[in-house]
């Protein structure tokens, strides 16, 4: 009988993409004599291998065995820890993370980077160099495959396999074991049914069948038995020397003797390199698991404390069941007591459940060390990676849509920020540049800073280029900080060279609208020949947002907390217009353009007056604006529902709730109606120069 592996899979690929980051962060930090970090590395790699060949992934099993055999000569002592070692294996780590990753996604792969490292592991192995010429034409053979067996002095091996009845029971299938031995050489099997009980008693999840093997190959013994370690408590294993012949390799037979095929209903096949189909059963139900299914792994304080408010809650309404079964007036107080016990009980559920979304954000800064390891290499700078707050908790949805976003900063922050060795040297800086990443909590957002002691940046430099691309006119006033922001305008660049890193133009503008989709904003602060700090500001969770609730008219609205810097009531003193109907309000040190909800969603408002109304100061895009309310309602938590999926996109909001009167309220989206704003001031402005126009 055969069990159906693929349910174990999603979770056999966690933990080799753990295994896989382990191994990466290990061998950077990775030092002669340091035996731990290199055993945690070779565990780890003899961990992917192993389930590897549980679930039938031979070219994974394969590829990692390069790595587990020179991992094991650093391990024992045998091959010194050499730099170019490091590379390789480091290598080799990327080649994993493909293999895997096509795994999950149910793909092929380009194999030819997996051929050239395969062969700088074996010529590593080997004490020998590789000539790259010879490397890039093998690259072309991709009907190769480990199954070719170099040694022509092959060993006949005897293998009696008893496994335990319960062997089917631990996830273990005795047909991948024996796919396995296939693929070390030529495999006669023969099957002992004698133990198989009457049909009265057969207990279909036992296993009541032993096998005797024969194997003619290259192999070493331990080879053989490694095969077998995963069930190695769980069966009698003998295996036996029985002679030793010479043998070409071409002659192998790589299938399965005939006398097996009654039992086995699938034969061992070599598969080409580039095809990721695991030999796990031959049901043809049989589904990966794609790339979308994630999972999260819970601590157990967390399980508990969910299951500790459950029961709170079960207590709680058992005691307004009980109330409602024969309600009288004199139980009232006791069901307002219940009520607001109902609603503690259900706040704190809430919070419980969000905290199991919740992951520390070094799952995302863990992929920082080797950008900045590559980078350092290939642009020829040293620099230092320093990481602190990598404890910070963030929802799992938002720490992977701001993982691209942050080694594009990254990046640049490599690229334009550190300078060049020489040019620190003669500015007085120390030669080994810094690029800081911290994360912290402030308010309801968390604060992500990638910071660097580069150069600055030249704010002159950028209007100069800004005014040259005709992004500004070159009688505006800007600011500091808006001067900044024309950094991320599109195709905007003042790199004098391009290169594969950065420069193009490209990128930062991506990088602002990525982090906008998410309801955050991002900050730029600076200061010329010291260095540079990115803050990006980002929401906790996207499940739920802290708003500000505000009624126009008849209409509830929320705004984003984290967008509001204040609010106030209006003077008319400090009440300014301009052309194109635009309304300025002058706050200490800025004049604010004013918004009027109800003008741009054209709805009705109890006050259309400006004099003595009500201002919400929200920021979004470096660009402070008022916005034009009728009340202030309150604070509070609610639930995102988005537009898209239940309606359709509306300009100006980014999504929508439900209150607890059951009505609907919009979500606005203060950077996208900023530009309605600016729009329609615009058109205004257009259609008043034409009225002047037919007047003159």
């Amino acid at each position: 009988m055969s069990i159906d592996l693929s349910q174990f899979i999603p979770t056999f690929l966690e933990e080799c993409f753990e295994g896989i980051e382990l191994m990466e962060a290990s061998l950077l930090n990775l030092e002669q004599g340091d035996e731990e970090t290199i055993n945690s590395i070779f565990r780890a790699a003899h961990s992917i291998k192993g389930g590897a060949g549980t679930f039938g992934f031979n070219h994974v099993t394969e590829f990692t065995h390069l790595v587990e055999t020179l991992l094991d000569e650093m391990r024992d002592g045998r091959r010194n820890i050499a730099h170019k070692d490091i590379e390789i294996l480091l290598d080799s780590v990327d080649c994993m993370r493909l293999l895997i990753e096509a795994i999950r996604d149910d793909c092929s792969y380009d194999d030819s980077k997996v051929i050239v490292t395969s062969q700088l592991l074996t010529a590593t192995l080997n004490n020998n160099s590789i000539d790259e010429n010879i490397v890039e034409d093998t690259t072309k053979d991709n009907e190769n495959t480990s199954n070719a067996i170099a040694d022509d002095n092959l060993t006949h091996w005897s293998i009696s396999f008893i496994p335990e009845h319960h062997l089917v029971q631990t996830g273990n299938d005795p047909l991948l074991l024996l796919n396995a031995l296939a693929e070390l050489g030529k495999v006669s099997v023969t099957a002992n049914c004698n133990s198989i009980p009457s049909l009265v008693d057969l207990d279909a999840t036992e296993l009541y069948i032993s096998w005797q093997i024969t194997l003619i190959t290259a192999a070493k013994k331990e080879d053989i038995a490694e095969i077998f370690e995963w069930v190695e408590d769980d069966c009698q294993l003998v295996i036996s020397n029985e002679e030793s012949i010479d043998k070409k390799p071409a002659e192998i037979n790589l299938d399965i003797a005939n006398e097996a095929d009654e039992l086995i209903t699938e034969k061992p096949t070599i598969e080409a390199k580039t095809k990721v189909k695991p030999n796990v059963t031959n049901d043809s139900s049989l589904q990966k698991p794609k790339a979308e299914s994630g999972s999260i792994r819970v601590g157990v304080d967390k399980v508990d404390s969910l299951i500790n408010l459950v029961g709170e809650l079960v207590i709680t309404q058992s005691m307004l069941s009980e109330l409602g079964n024969d309600f009288e007036l004199s139980k009232v107080a006791r069901l307002n007591s219940g009520l607001e016990q109902l609603l503690q009980n259900t706040k704190e559920l809430q919070e419980s459940v969000m905290r199991i979304r919740m992951l520390p954000i070094s799952f995302a800064f863990n992929r920082f060390p080797r950008l900045i390891h590559d980078l350092s290499k290939k642009m020829g700078k040293e620099i230092e990676l320093l990481i602190s707050g990598e404890q910070t908790e963030l929802d799992k949805s938002v720490m992977e849509q701001i993982s691209d976003p942050l080694v594009h900063l990254v990046r640049n922050a490599v690229d334009h920020g550190i300078e060049a060795t020489d040019v620190r040297i003669t500015n007085g800086k120390p030669e080994k540049g810094t690029v800081s990443l911290d994360a912290y909590h402030q308010g309801g957002s968390i604060v992500i800073e990638i910071k660097d002691d580069g150069g600055g940046i030249d704010s002159n430099v950028i209007l100069a280029k800004a005014i040259e691309n005709g992004l500004v006119d070159e009688s505006t006033s800007l600011s500091e900080s808006q001067v900044y922001d024309l950094l991320f305008e599109p195709g905007f660049s003042t790199a004098k060279t391009l290169s594969d890193i950065s420069g193009r133009g490209v990128g930062m503008d991506v990088v602002k609208r990525n982090i906008q989709s998410l309801g955050g904003r991002i900050q730029i602060e600076s200061t010329l020949g010291v260095g540079s700090t990115f803050k990006v500001f980002l929401p906790l969770t996207l499940a739920i947002l802290d708003g500000q609730l505000v009624k126009v008219g008849r209409e509830v609205y929320i705004i984003p907390l984290i967008t509001i810097v204040e609010s106030l009531q209006t003077q008319e003193a400090l009440i300014n217009r301009t052309s194109g109907d635009m309304v300025l309000y002058r706050l200490r040190e800025d004049n604010v353009p004013v918004i009027p909800i109800y003008k741009l969603f054209n709805i009705p408002a109890q006050n259309k007056a400006i004099k003595n109304s009500l201002l919400v100061v929200v920021e979004a895009d470096g660009q402070k604006v008022g916005l034009m309310v009728d009340d202030l309602l309150a604070q509070q938590q609610v639930v995102v529902k988005s537009l898209n999926e239940n309606y359709q996109q509306v300009e100006g909001v980014s999504g929508a709730t439900i209150l607890g009167d059951g009505s609907v309220a919009m979500i606005l989206d203060v950077p996208s109606m900023i530009n309605m704003a600016l729009k329609l001031a615009k058109k205004q402005q257009q259609n008043n120069i034409v009225a002047e126009e037919v007047i003159h």
